[in-house]
């Protein structure tokens, strides 16, 4: 009997050095993760063959186009409330937008200046879904502040609406409530309790304003399967003089010694682009209200053209908002001017501004 103990006392011992030093080797590098989030629905179904006629197809296309100009002319839930009750401070969280990034615009400013821009078009959006704080579960989301983990709400926002017949029909129930179409993209912004609206509100381009500085997250452009010198700026090895089918190769990656290995994090061949990031601090020059394009400076915000980006409020100290925004959104109105620039932009509605070579 002692001995049948010591030998699972052996066996269990083992196994605990053996996944003690597993997780040490993982601790350093952390791979992607492509799986969609915990909230989100599966989208995508198999297309089949519904043996339907012609005058059952042209049926629901007309009952789909009637709820569709439904939609677009419903009233906005914010049209009948008093928003000056609700106060903006500081510390407060507002919703964001996703927008498209539709290629890149030069800008000068009233001295002359040349800026290179990046054009965001926001389509379409509304609040499908607000969760309170009571309900909604901040631990499985990283990097936020431990002290708003029971103060802060999740908004879930919708952009282009996309046939019915083309997604599941869970991907449906999300938006049956609401009263819509189904969406394209779904996602979700962490809001103050006092910044969350309610659904269906739509979402415009001036939810910000000219001067305003937001934070745009995005994929990178995918590259697929690259080599050191491209995905780590390796210079490589010498084109000339003995060298030997070693021009684009790596080099070594080992240690010497007894206990040679390759380090976790090494810089090796792999897998480039792709990946989640965030530029901060981006300042909007120009915004236009007829299809709600943004002027965001700069031409490094992630992704190529046709990519989605979601844009927010930055949360920079030194760029954070200190005057109140539309607070909690600019509601719908048709009485808007159709540009609006920063101050240091030259519009090009006006006389071109002349200087002299002194």
């Amino acid at each position: 009997m002692a001995t049948f103990n010591m030998k699972i006392l052996c066996t269990t011992l083992s196994k605990l050095s053996v996944n003690r030093v597993t997780i040490r080797q993982n601790a350093y590098y952390k791979p992607p993760k492509y799986r969609p989030p915990h909230w989100f629905m599966p989208k995508e179904r198999v297309m089949s063959e519904d043996m339907l006629t012609q005058e059952n197809r042209d049926f629901i296309e007309e009952i789909k186009q009637e709820k569709l100009n439904s939609q677009s002319a419903l009233e906005s839930p914010l049209a009948n409330v008093d928003q000056q009750t609700v106060k903006w401070n500081y510390y407060t969280r507002r919703v964001g937008l996703i927008a498209r990034k539709i290629g890149n615009y030069p800008l000068w400013s009233k001295d002359g200046k040349k800026f290179q821009t990046t054009l965001l078009q926001v389509v379409d959006n509304h609040v499908i879904k607000y969760i309170p704080p009571e309900e909604f579960n901040p631990m499985r989301t990283k990097k936020i502040c431990w002290k708003e983990k029971r103060t802060l709400g999740c908004l879930l926002v919708g952009s282009e609406t996309v046939d019915p017949s083309t997604v599941t029909k869970d991907y449906c129930g999300i938006f049956n409530s609401v009263g819509m179409l189904p969406k394209r993209f779904l996602f979700r912004f962490m809001v103050s309790r006092n910044a969350a609206l309610p659904t269906g509100t739509p979402l415009f381009a001036t939810h910000f304003r000219v001067g305003d500085y937001v934070d745009v997250r995005a994929k990178t452009i995918d590259r697929g399967f690259q080599g050191v010198m491209k995905r780590w700026g390796f210079s490589g090895m010498p084109a000339s003089h003995g060298v030997t089918k070693t021009h684009r190769r790596p080099g070594n990656i080992g240690a010497g010694g007894e206990k040679a290995r390759v380090w976790p994090g090494t810089k090796m061949p792999g897998h480039m682009g792709n990946r989640w990031r965030t530029l901060r601090g981006v300042k909007i020059l120009r915004i236009n209200t007829q299809h709600n394009i943004l002027w965001m400076l700069g031409v490094g915000i992630p992704g190529e053209t046709g990519a989605v980006c979601y844009l927010y409020d930055t949360v920079l100290p030194l760029k954070k908002l200190k005057v109140a925004p539309p607070f909690p959104t600019h509601p719908a109105s048709h009485d808007l001017p159709l540009e609006y620039y920063d101050e240091s932009i030259h519009p090009f509605e006006e006389q071109t501004i002349m200087f002299d070579e002194a």
